[in-house]
């Protein structure tokens, strides 16, 4: 369970002002020291995380923040890390002392959880040493907000916060999209085929890859799985014929050339624009490239911050097919990790990696995003498959799936 990848892991963030007792809450939660604890206000200055088994919920991610309420220029610094925590949390817990009323503090981080569909517990701390205002349980009784009084110190109250979260636990988390276990027959045999390249790990598989495997021996199918050069002697091989091929994304154009007509094809990166993510958006966002022209501005976001190899997919691979398709320069800006759109660059696309570290949460937040700037977008498989002129075919096998 220590072990289980973020991107699996239910995010659970920590908001309130300064010393309201959220590191002691966690602590409590976690029972451990997690975070630092001091009278002093301000004493958490970047987000903490500490991923735990919850049952009987399973694998979260407790995500620890800074006052919302922190003051000076350092603190506007500490308060634009903690609203980054938002855009991937799915349970929003607020902490305020139990005495306190409601300030623009909270609300601002209600409405902010209400935008985007993330349901709220509001946690009235340290009832040791004051009991809650009957104004402030009315006015949570009237936002509908579930609520619960701790002392974190003590451990008191606890137990409830846990009953209160596993009703709160969002539908998608228990029952989250399938990667493609619905889109082919019982028993199929389905290829997938995976190049050894230099961004693959030393004597191991990247996570998507092995996140579907596991999917399809968790669903009594089985698979091949194989380099790109041994694709064509593969499918001679399987009779009947694989009911699916999925490739990496990189390697679609061979892919596509080997693969008939006849045998569906896709790949992990299209997969993953419907698990992580929303595919008729994403769809939506691919069929823009058409309206890019030379001097075009494009975003392209990698969630992972490793160090770009020679021959990156997206500092190298996708701009060099865009600007093939386009037939001349693009304007391009890289972000990595939790950077994302800033005011400095107005594009007119966003080409997304397929978030296989992150949780759905934090993709559907950049969608919304996208949306509320009126920018179109897409992920790194869906780009590649446009550019290349199998678009139609590559999403084939999820549309007639699924529709």
């Amino acid at each position: 369970m220590q072990t289980t990848p973020k991107g699996f892991r239910l995010h659970l963030g920590i908001f309130g002002r300064r010393n309201v007792g959220k590191s002691s809450l966690l602590n409590a939660l976690t029972h451990q020291p997690t975070s630092i604890v001091s009278e002093t206000a301000g004493t958490t200055t970047d987000p903490v995380e500490k991923p735990m088994e919850l049952l009987p919920i399973g694998p979260v991610l407790w995500i620890d923040t800074a006052g919302i309420d922190d003051e000076g220029a350092l603190g506007e610094l500490r308060i634009q890390k903690t609203k980054s925590v938002l855009d991937r949390t799915e349970i929003g817990i607020i902490v305020s002392t139990a005495d306190a009323p409601i300030s623009r503090f909270e609300l601002d981080l209600i409405i902010a959880f209400r935008n985007r569909s993330v349901p709220v517990i509001y946690v009235l701390n340290k009832i040791d040493a004051a009991q809650p205002r009957p104004e402030t349980i009315d006015e949570l009784k009237s936002l509908n907000i579930p609520y619960v009084m701790t002392d974190a110190l003590t451990g008191r109250g606890i137990i409830d916060l846990h009953k209160i979260l596993l009703q709160a636990v969002p539908d998608d988390f228990l029952t989250p999209p399938p990667i493609l276990v619905d889109l082919v027959p019982p028993k199929s045999m389905i290829i997938l085929v995976v190049p050894v390249d230099k961004e693959a790990p030393k004597g191991r598989l990247i996570l998507p890859q092995v996140q579907t495997i596991r999917e399809i021996l968790d669903a009594h199918l089985s698979c091949v799985v194989v380099q790109d050069t041994q694709l064509d002697d593969a499918i001679k091989r399987i009779t009947p014929a694989p009911a699916l091929v999925v490739t990496d994304s990189q390697a679609f154009a061979k892919v596509a050339e080997i693969v008939p007509q006849s045998i569906p094809l896709t790949s992990f990166s299209i997969l993953y624009a419907r698990q992580k993510a929303d595919l008729k958006i994403m769809i939506e966002g691919a069929r823009a490239i058409k309206n890019l022209k030379t001097g075009s501005r494009v975003l392209i976001a990698e969630s992972c911050t490793h160090h770009p190899i020679e021959e990156d997919i997206g500092t190298i691979k996708i701009p060099k097919l865009l600007q093939k398709y386009v037939g001349g320069e693009i304007e391009f800006k890289h972000v990595r990790g939790h950077e994302f759109l800033t005011d400095d660059f107005n594009c007119e696309l966003v080409i997304h990696c397929g978030a296989c570290m992150w949780n759905r949460r934090e993709m559907l937040s950049r969608i919304m995003y996208c949306q509320n700037a009126n920018i179109p977008i897409t992920n790194y498989g869906l780009a590649i498959a446009y550019t290349l002129g199998i678009f139609d075919r590559a999403i084939k096998p999820i549309l007639d799936a699924t529709s």
